[in-house]
């Protein structure tokens, strides 16, 4: 008996060049002799939620997302730890999943025979846990980051129209105001079952993942897939430490290339604007109520965070 396989598209429908990934996709099918895949659009009011769920109904053999990180993010969150396939077709403005994990970003064709090939490699998922000032709580998953600060004021205030229009630009206003203000804020955390310690930053950040836009490495250490949540602080002193750090993630980016300037990375002295630690889980709490962003979208004031991860809890396709 022939088993028949189909693959299930998620996409922006604003996002996507919907004709291109189209016949990358028909093609594709007809390679490998799939039945025609089932398309589902997310909609102005559904980040990927609804359509990711129909798409899962369908049972496919793969579930292909074309958009960005966030509805990546919210894909994942629906297929849990179900085991099926995602594939990524990154169309997003930073698309920082698909560039930490070396997979090809204006390239249709390559990224959709990638999700037709079925070579998968497991990844972490990062679960938080957010409680607000009327102690309400809920849990979202995210596969990036989660940020408090600038990360997530940036997140907040850009808005949808000038990410389509400017792509990663649409974010240097956000960024300038945050670092002309330049507050700090005090916060409460652990890591892991480690004592609770106080501490003042700017930003707080909580990864995954540690490429950003323009090859900046925020966290070094950090690997997709070794069980385990990077911390790291913001806490520059005046205009001068902003432009240290800057330097500092340049300069990361393009040591951590080649396995001399991995070495050398390691030799170099702690730049004390930049602390990092490491856990398998991270519990914050602050005393004025801060926006958290995951994975570039805004999800509002909180109180408390507890961010645990779960290792290996989803299969992308990466092609090898």
């Amino acid at each position: 008996m022939v088993q028949i396989r189909r693959a299930a598209v998620v996409y922006h429908p604003v996002k996507v060049p919907l004709d291109r990934v189209r016949h990358a996709v028909s093609a594709q099918e007809h390679e490998h002799g799939w039945d025609p895949s089932h398309w589902f659009e997310t909609s102005g009011t559904d980040t990927g939620r609804h359509a990711a769920e129909q798409a899962l109904a369908d049972n496919p053999d793969v579930l292909i997302v074309a958009g960005g990180d966030g509805t990546v993010r919210t894909v994942a969150e629906v297929v849990g730890d179900g085991g099926t396939p995602v594939a990524l077709l990154p169309f997003g403005t930073a698309n920082l999943l698909a560039r930490n994990l070396g997979l090809p970003l204006n390239d249709v064709k390559r990224s959709v025979a990638i999700a037709f090939a079925c070579r998968t490699r497991e990844v972490d998922v990062a679960v938080a846990e957010l409680q607000d000032q009327s102690e309400a709580r809920r849990t979202h998953r995210f596969l990036v980051m989660a940020g408090i600060g600038l990360d997530a004021q940036m997140a907040q205030q850009t808005t949808v129209l000038a990410k389509q229009r400017l792509g990663w630009l649409a974010y240097v206003r956000p960024i300038a105001r945050s670092v002309i203000a330049h507050r700090l804020f005090r916060l409460e955390y652990r890591i892991d079952d480690g004592p609770s310690r106080s501490a003042r930053a700017h930003t707080v950040i909580v990864g995954n993942c540690g490429t950003l836009t323009g090859n900046m490495l925020l966290i070094p250490a950090a690997k997709v897939d070794d069980g385990l949540l990077d911390v790291v602080m913001l806490r520059p002193k005046g205009r001068f430490g902003w432009a240290r750090i800057g330097a500092r993630l340049t300069i990361q980016g393009v040591a951590h290339r080649s396995r001399f300037g991995r070495s050398m990375l390691l030799r170099a002295p702690d730049l004390r604007a930049l602390a990092y630690a490491q856990g398998q889980g991270f519990t914050g709490s602050f005393e004025v109520p801060h926006v958290i962003e995951l994975d570039g979208d805004s999800f509002g004031l909180v109180t408390r965070v507890r961010i645990s991860v779960r290792p290996g809890a989803l299969r992308i396709c990466t092609g090898r």
